[in-house]
């Protein structure tokens, strides 16, 4: 079974913020697939359903962005999950908006959300689905700027590119994250994915 996890924090109170946009595309891969997080456990929302006929659970840890790992770690202790088998869908402010990239290992990137489940699983090979934010005009405002809401404009394109992150999610899991990576990891903002890149 995969286990796929989107980061972001709980409460209304940032729900439409960039630091949710893991949370965002969680929701809708799990409305694309008819699946419900209406299930509560392991400090999550979940639900099981599949995808290309891989048995799937969707998690939204509900332990705020800084113990996402504490979350994580139940679920993989009790799933059994391997690091192969776990995908993690997060915002990255060393992207530009609109960006996707895919990724297997690494650090945290000052990401506090990825070194929580670093730090818990004791390792960093698991899969990421990194969407760009951008970054605020200085270092002093990153808080500030990853917990504030998307502009009018990135709001109107931000369903074009949720979406794309469920396909490259469903791409993961049906080709396996080397074919996903050489699929999406292009430059530029991918509109046609049927195109050879």
């Amino acid at each position: 079974m995969k286990l796929i996890v989107g980061l972001g924090n709980p409460g209304n109170r940032y729900q439409f913020s960039k630091h949710n946009t893991g949370f965002l595309v969680l929701d809708k891969l799990a409305h694309r697939q008819n699946i419900s997080l209406s299930h509560k456990g392991f400090d999550t929302c979940f639900g099981k359903g599949k995808i290309d006929e891989t048995a799937v659970l969707l998690a939204k840890p509900q332990t705020f962005m800084n113990l996402s790992g504490v979350a994580v770690k139940k679920l993989t202790d009790y799933f059994k999950t391997n690091f192969e088998d776990l995908i993690v869908i997060h915002d990255d402010l060393d992207l530009p908006f609109e960006t996707i990239r895919l990724k297997t290992g690494g650090g945290y990137g000052g990401h506090k959300g990825l070194r929580s489940i670093i730090d818990r699983l004791g390792g960093a090979d698991f899969i990421r689905v990194r969407l760009g934010i951008g970054k605020p005009p200085n270092t002093a405002m990153t808080e500030e700027y990853v917990l504030g809401r998307f502009s009018e404009e990135e709001t109107r394109i931000l369903p074009d590119i949720t979406g794309r992150a469920c396909d490259a999610v469903m791409e993961i899991i049906s080709s396996g994250v080397h074919t996903a990576m050489n699929k999406f990891n292009v430059r530029g903002v991918t509109k046609n994915l049927d195109e050879e890149v």
